[in-house]
C-alpha cells in the first residue's frame, strides 16, 4: 500500500500514472494527480511524485528519499511564502529532522 496523503492509500501495483500539479491546481496540500487502475478519475495526493515513486519501490525512477524530502520541504516553503503563510517554527522543525537524518552523531572525546 502507498500513502497518498489526506488519509488515502492505494495498492502500488494499481498506480499507472503520476502527474505533478502546477500553477493554480497546486496548493493547500495538493501536489500530484495519481491515476489508479479501476478508478475513473485521478486521485489528488498531498505527496510529491518522487515520494510516491519511492514508496512504490521505484527507486531507479525516484531520487533518494532525502532528496525527495528536501525537495518537498522546499516546495512547501515556496508555496507558503507565495501565500504569505510561512510558519518558521514548523519550517525549523522540518529542517532539523531532515538534517538529523543525514548527519552522523557528533563524536565525543576527540
Amino acid at each position: 500500500m502507498v500513502s497518498l496523503g489526506f488519509g488515502k492509500f492505494v495498492r502500488a501495483d494499481r498506480i499507472y500514472a503520476l502527474e505533478p500539479l502546477r500553477g493554480d491546481a497546486r496548493g493547500e496540500g495538493r501536489r500530484t494527480r495519481v491515476w489508479v487502475d479501476g478508478i475513473a478519475d485521478p486521485i489528488v495526493a498531498s505527496r510529491t511524485e518522487r515520494t510516491i515513486l519511492h514508496a512504490m519501490g521505484e527507486d531507479a525512477a525516484a531520487d533518494a528519499p532525502i532528496v525527495a524530502d528536501a525537495l518537498d520541504l522546499a516546495e512547501r516553503l515556496a508555496a507558503a511564502s507565495d501565500a504569505g503563510r510561512v510558519d518558521l517554527g514548523d519550517l525549523g522543525r522540518r529542517a532539523r529532522r531532515l538534517l538529523e537524518s543525514t548527519t552522523a552523531p557528533p563524536s565525543h572525546g576527540a
